[in-house]
């Protein structure tokens, strides 16, 4: 079991979810720490994997993505072979963008990314319904985002 936080790790981290990019000196005098106690804890937080990684995150109808599709896919069969063969298929399909392993009626819930409904229809009919261990597929179409991209909650824990 991982060590707790105390308040300073969490301070950092809720900075650092809140905007990346700060620098350390920022950041140390954000959490009230001197900058070189302060870098040693961020990169004790990355270490770990508390902190996996930085990116920039993209407005995806400015990259030309404007459609976004929950699908939710129900497998043949619940074997291991098929449940690895089936998170490889995904992991490998550059459009699924976040695949959730679920408990009840549907089996994974994929996020998936085009340009269009004619991207997706290509990417329904030439790679999710080729995959043999696959027993439905149910397409939800995104309206509209109301909330994406939040910080985790990190208060009281």
């Amino acid at each position: 079991m991982p060590e707790p936080f105390d308040d300073i790790d969490l301070r950092i981290l809720a900075a650092l979810q809140d905007e990346g990019r700060i620098s350390n000196a920022d950041l140390a005098g954000r959490v009230g720490l001197s900058a070189t106690p302060c870098l040693r804890r961020v990169k004790a937080l990355e270490q770990d994997g508390t902190i996996s990684g930085y990116r920039a995150i993209l407005d995806r109808s400015k990259v030309g993505l404007g459609l976004t599709v929950m699908v939710g896919i129900k497998v043949d069969g619940h074997r291991d072979e098929n449940a690895r063969a089936i998170q490889d298929a995904f992991a490998g399909m550059p459009e699924v963008i976040a695949c959730h392993l679920l408990s009840g009626e549907t089996d994974f819930l994929l996020e998936v990314v085009v340009p269009d409904l004619a991207h997706y229809e290509r990417f329904l009919l030439g790679k999710l319904l080729l995959l043999p261990m696959v027993k439905d597929i149910r397409s939800n179409i995104v309206i509209r985002t109301v909330k994406q991209n939040a910080p985790l909650p990190l208060t009281g824990i």
